[in-house]
């Protein structure tokens, strides 16, 4: 199949990493490079998502898809979506993943670009759910733990 970029070119700078939104249209040219990531990132999570599900909530804009470049090349992707409580609208990380498991030192950089994306839709907050190592990594506050329990087997 011919894949053929539908958005508009922007030229990528090759002496710095940076951080794109990918059009909902442009999944099929990038999803090959993406989907594993999306993988490494939920398998630390519960079940509840599948990349294939990540893709459709993408190509519905019910998520947004970022990748990072760096030489050219992606190097890390993740996906947010917006949350919105009767009092407060949030920018929600659902997944994040480097092809190398490292590089979170440039998450700093891409934090300014994601914070402008969702001040620009009028959030107030980032969230994500992650391990402790992680938001301590990040240097975010931790506000709560999420617990789980289990109970399909009980009650079947």
């Amino acid at each position: 199949m011919d894949k053929t970029l539908i958005s508009e070119p922007v030229p990528i700078p090759k002496d710095k990493p940076i951080l794109l939104i990918v059009d909902p249209n442009d999944i099929d040219y990038i999803w090959e490079d993406v989907e594993p990531l999306i993988d490494i990132a939920l398998s630390y999570s519960n079940g509840e998502l599948l990349s294939q599900d990540v893709r459709k909530m993408v190509m519905t804009e019910q998520q947004t898809l970022w990748v990072g470049l760096k030489d050219g090349d992606i190097f890390c992707a993740g996906t947010t979506e917006i949350v919105t409580y009767p009092r407060k609208k949030l920018l929600r990380v659902i997944t994040f993943a480097t092809k190398n498991g490292h590089d979170y030192e440039y998450w700093k950089s891409f934090e300014e670009v994601i914070e402008g994306f969702a001040i620009r839709r009028e959030c107030s907050a980032l969230e994500a759910w992650t391990r402790k190592g992680l938001a301590k990594k990040l240097d975010w506050d931790h506000e709560y733990s999420v617990i789980t329990k289990d109970i399909k087997d009980k009650w079947q």
